[in-house]
């Protein structure tokens, strides 16, 4: 009897040690187990695998901190190197998400500013060429001057006001890109009030000369001479040397006035181009370049980590403070 029962006994045994190996054997490469140590221990392990540019696996042993320790100062500052490590994966909706997980709960920390920066970097990172769709490049635009008006005296700001500039040029070839297809195809009046919208509201971009000179021929061919001239005196005034200014000045010179209803048309939003002074200058802006119509450069990565102030023992003196 000792026999019989023993023998299912160790079959059960075996069998169970089997399903354990299968299940080792059958892990996924790169899949998280299941770890149990102490939290600055596995807060440090995460830290080596993000400077052996392990990113996923940081981000995955960032995450799983947060979720063990929930309520410790390694909780918070694991779930901004999580967002920072999936930025460097390129997982951007991932590093939004942590980011954005950030400031809902810790909106105080000394540390938000740079959540705020990150959930931009991740924007902007995704900005397409202008023949796409621009709602991320417009989500960037808005997320950076989140972070300026929110610290404009932070680290941070500069930066963010750098690649505005370069976001807003990036809109405004959009604007042109449309125009341009409106002006092939005879369609006047679409075409003038894209690059209107140039000149009111992206001053400051390398598309402003054009978008002037272009002004110049639509509405030549709407039949409004006078706001072509003023088009062409305003391109004058600020960019006098160029090509666009010969262009418009021929142009003015050249082209017959249309006689007729034509001359009686007004645009939507007003026939005026917004001028500002007796010379018809637009703002103070700097010499003009090559209109550029691609994704702006990509922000190196490495300047972009955060200030860690926690340590292994978890008592730095640069240690995030509470909330």
């Amino acid at each position: 009897m000792r026999n019989l029962t023993s023998r299912p006994l160790a079959l059960v045994l075996i069998a169970a040690s089997l399903t354990v190996a299968g299940c080792a054997r059958n892990r996924t490469k790169g899949e998280l187990p299941y770890v149990a140590r102490d939290v600055g221990t596995l807060y440090d392990t995460a830290k080596d695998r993000l400077d052996k540019h392990q990113y996923k696996l940081a981000a995955a042993l960032f995450d799983e901190v947060e979720r063990q320790h929930p309520y410790s100062i390694w909780a918070r500052r694991a779930q901004l190197m999580s967002a920072f490590s999936y930025y460097l994966d390129q997982d951007y909706t991932k590093s939004i998400q942590s980011a954005q997980g950030f400031i809902a709960v810790h909106p105080g920390s000394p540390d938000a500013a740079y959540a705020y920066y990150l959930v931009s970097l991740d924007y902007y990172q995704q900005i397409a060429d202008v023949t796409r769709d621009q709602k991320i490049t417009q989500q960037a635009l808005d997320s950076l001057n989140e972070l300026i008006r929110r610290y404009p005296d932070s680290r941070y700001a500069q930066d963010a006001r750098l690649k505005v500039d370069l976001v807003k040029d990036h809109l405004a070839g959009k604007e042109m890109e449309i125009g341009r297809y409106y002006e092939k195809r005879g369609q006047w009046l679409a075409a003038a009030l894209r690059f209107r919208r140039v000149v009111d509201g992206y001053q400051s971009t390398t598309h402003v000369p054009e978008a002037l000179m272009r002004l110049t021929e639509t509405y030549l061919e709407l039949g409004v001479p006078d706001q072509a001239k003023q088009a062409a005196a305003v391109l004058g005034a600020n960019y006098p040397g160029t090509w666009w200014y010969q262009r418009a000045y021929k142009l003015i010179e050249e082209h017959p006035v249309k006689p007729g209803p034509e001359q009686s048309k007004t645009l939507n939003s007003g026939a005026e181009i917004v001028t500002r002074g007796e010379a018809g200058t637009i703002g103070n802006m700097g010499q003009p370049g090559t209109a550029t119509e691609t994704a702006p450069n990509a922000a190196s990565p490495a300047a972009v980590r955060p200030v860690d102030r926690t340590t292994a023992s978890g008592t730095a003196g640069g240690a995030a403070s509470d909330d």
